[in-house]
């Protein structure tokens, strides 16, 4: 107990507004990686869901590839990509893990929540004449929205998580206390750093599963894993008295 109390002492210290990184800077650089790179992400791998999910086709090739792109070990691609492209661009070395890193999750959502749409609801708004667009727009994507947001939100936490390598390339953020904790050999330190990237990894996950909970479309019958329906919306003839 008596190190978790240093480490939130270390935490709350006045010195820690002070010196050549101050934590809200730290902090501030940690999630600019993060959003960054989950935007980056995102960029790329929710229009080539989208595609994938609509056309049906691609998907084999986009599971390998995201396949191989989650056994790429973080650290050492950072660490190739500074050798190659030199330490003045070491910053986009470390995005460009990190991008690689987040895509993955966001690919699989985006096609994930297309075909995870039952089959009828796409066949009756052809049958009302819409477009290919129309139908793309206005029911594919809002229906396939929460898979999205569960995607994002995956990617969000595995990239805030390893984000904290970007220190050992020099490049700031939380991962700075937790290396020179260890050179230094200051648990505290280390500890205390550690708990901040939980506690944002924590808000981050909860600020979107409740993202998630939000875009589910009203009347979507929502089901949890064991089957059990979680919430229905009564149509007309279900609220008529039996004759």
């Amino acid at each position: 107990m008596n190190v978790f109390a240093d480490a939130i002492a270390w935490i709350f210290s006045p010195d820690r507004l002070a010196g050549s990184l101050p934590l809200p800077l730290a902090i501030g650089q940690h999630l600019a990686f993060t959003f960054g790179a989950v935007l980056i992400a995102s960029a790329i791998a929710i229009p080539l869901g989208w595609l994938i999910g609509h056309t049906g086709r691609g998907r084999e090739i986009a599971v390998g590839l995201s396949g191989a792109a989650r056994a790429l070990p973080s650290l050492g691609l950072v660490v190739l990509l500074v050798l190659v492209l030199g330490v003045v661009h070491k910053t986009e070395a470390a995005m460009i893990a990190f991008v690689l890193l987040a895509i993955p999750s966001i690919l699989a959502g985006a096609y994930a929540g297309f075909e995870a749409i039952d089959r009828t609801v796409i066949e009756a708004g052809r049958a009302v004449g819409m477009t290919p667009w129309q139908i793309l727009w206005k029911i594919e994507v809002p229906l396939g929205l929460p898979l999205l947001i569960g995607g994002l939100r995956s990617a969000v936490l595995q990239v805030v998580a390893t984000v904290t390598i970007a220190a050992y390339v020099g490049l700031g953020g939380l991962g700075f206390f937790i290396i020179q904790g260890i050179q230094i050999r200051s648990f505290p330190q280390i500890l205390g750093a550690s708990l901040i990237v939980v506690a944002l990894a924590l808000a981050l996950d909860g600020l979107f599963a409740l993202i998630q909970r939000l875009v589910v479309p009203r009347g979507v019958v929502a089901r949890d894993p064991r089957g059990v329906r979680a919430a229905h919306i009564p149509n007309d003839r279900a609220l008529a008295p039996a004759s």
